[in-house]
């Protein structure tokens, strides 16, 4: 079995996501976006927003848009995380006085 990566696009997969689309015949999905990718190779494609998955039309990628489909489903039942940033902020904000009066 192969190893599968599953993530979020970023700007430098642009040129792998048009070649993705123009082999299955379909435009490059923009916005966010998850990959699977399988010895360095993207396979499969989803916008997490709307429209259709992509995926290489000479590979066996049913089970790899399912999975694609699973994971997007779960970012969206998750609960947002706060950012390092927030979080630190919220560490270093000045608290009100715990003195008793």
């Amino acid at each position: 079995m192969t190893d599968m990566t599953v993530r979020r696009a970023v700007s430098s997969d642009r040129s792998e996501l048009e070649r993705l689309a123009a082999l299955d015949s379909a435009r490059r999905p923009t916005g966010s976006v998850l990959v699977a990718e399988a010895d360095s190779r993207m396979l499969a494609a989803l916008p997490l927003g709307s429209g259709r998955p992509i995926a290489d039309p000479f590979e066996p990628t049913a089970a790899i848009v399912a999975l694609l489909e699973l994971r997007a489903e779960q970012l969206k039942a998750a609960p947002r995380r706060r950012r390092l940033t927030e979080r630190m902020r919220s560490l270093i904000r000045p608290r009100p006085s715990q003195a008793r009066v």
